[in-house]
Order: structure tokens, then sequence, then C-alpha cells
């Protein structure tokens, strides 16, 4: 079983990471907008992969935080989302909250527009609270 933790730090271009694979929590915070996206969200992918394929049917939750992204960033958390999918398709519980600020009119929609390709995936929007973190 996978008992790894994937860390990786925020820089200007891309968001903090912080897969707990132990407890099922996984979080992604900040921006996204690196360089080479297919380089950044490669290992993450490897890993998301990797922890679906290997481990127990624990419930995970999904804490997606990012202020902002940008359109090669989409794609990626599409197949993030693809794969929470198929395994809550095959009866894993798994919970995405989809944090925006409460006046970022965009972020919510986006938020909207990811949870409609989600049919087993418990998808929550939710209000960061004031200050940006939480």
């Amino acid at each position: 079983m996978t008992t790894e933790r994937l860390r990786i730090a925020a820089t200007g271009r891309s968001p903090e990471v912080d897969f707990d694979f132990d407890s099922g929590v996984l979080r992604l915070k900040g921006e996204s907008y690196p360089d080479d996206v297919a380089a950044f969200f490669g290992p993450v992918l490897g890993a998301l992969r990797s922890y679906l394929g290997e481990s127990a049917p624990q419930p995970i939750r999904f804490d997606m935080e990012l202020m902002y992204f940008n359109s090669s960033s989409a794609k990626a958390l599409m197949n993030v989302f693809q794969m929470l999918e198929g395994a809550a398709k095959q009866g894993r519980p798994v919970v995405v909250n989809w944090y925006h600020e409460p006046d970022d009119e965009a972020m919510q929609e986006l938020g909207e527009d990811f949870s409609l390709d989600l049919q087993h995936v418990k998808f929550n929007l939710k209000e960061s609270p004031a200050g940006g973190g939480r």
C-alpha cells in the first residue's frame, strides 16, 4: 500500500501540492500557470494514479483551493477529476471541496462546470474564509 506523501511547495506560478495518501486528504492550493504544465502535473497525476491503484478503498477528500489556473492547468485538473470519478464509480467515497473567494464568480462558475462531469463524486462549492487560506 502506498504510504507516501506528495508535497510540492508553491511557487509564483505553481500551486502547493499536499497529498497525504495515508489519511486520504489531497490538496491543491494557490495559483496554477506553470511554464511547463506537463512537467509539473506529470508527477502529481502519476502519484495519484499509483495511490488509487494500490491503496485500500478509504474515503478521499480532495480540497481544491486554487485562486487562479490557466487553460493548460484546467486540462490537468480534469485528468485529476476523471481519476477521482473512476475511483468513486468503483464504490470509493470521494468528496471534492472546491473553494472560491466570496466575490469570485468566475472561479465559482468553473467549479460548477467541473462538477457537471462528475456523477459519482460528491462535489461541494465552498466560499474560502476571509483572508484567503483556511
